[in-house]
């Protein structure tokens, strides 16, 4: 399962609500080489690479699907699938529209969700609000996630995430259907 959209628009958190209330599902940890920000551990927000390896372990096939996003390279990692696909339902990969562009193409049948936000002026005060970046890093981000909106119609289904709990509402009801999962089959452990 993919869910991608701009950088800042929410998909981080509507993920964790999703993994929360849809049983089944597991996050895949993308590789970056993005330095860590803050707070952030190796292994659990990102693998985090340097671009010499992040290089190699792509020449070596060591990636699904792997991009340039901001400056920096992000990519899944096969093992993330291979080790995380035995108990579970669906794996979430939360990636750029590159990156799910090329999901789409090696794997068809994978859930593509896009996450919007209710206006680009949003999306800015979102990116500032966060105060992650630095002013030049937001207005690539932005200039990025022009881009990105306009490839949403790609996807099978967009959330407008407006407002956090009914966004989060939406991607739960629409991953449930999808997976067949609302009559809260077991997973494995009956």
């Amino acid at each position: 399962m993919v869910i991608t959209g701009p950088s800042g628009v929410g998909k981080g958190t509507l993920i964790r609500r999703l993994v929360s209330d849809v049983p089944g599902l597991v996050v895949s940890t993308s590789a970056t080489t993005r330095s860590p920000r803050p707070g952030e551990i190796d292994g659990r927000e990102y693998h985090f690479l340097s671009r010499s390896e992040f290089d190699s372990r792509v020449e070596a096939g060591d990636f699904l699907e792997s991009a340039e996003y901001a400056g920096n390279l992000y990519g899944t990692l096969n093992s993330e699938l291979e080790n995380r696909a035995e108990a579970i339902r669906a794996v979430v990969l939360e990636i750029e529209t590159l990156g799910a562009a090329t999901i789409r193409r090696k794997v068809p049948g994978a859930i593509q969700i896009f996450i919007a936000p209710p206006s680009p002026e949003s999306l800015r005060q979102r990116l500032v609000g966060r105060g992650t970046d630095a002013p030049l890093v937001i207005e690539q981000r932005l200039a990025t996630a022009t881009r990105e909106l306009a490839r949403q119609s790609e996807f099978d289904t967009v959330i407008i995430n407006d407002d956090l709990d009914t966004a989060a509402t939406e991607l739960a009801q629409h991953v449930a259907a999808r997976l067949d999962c609302s009559s809260d089959k077991p997973t494995g452990d009956s």
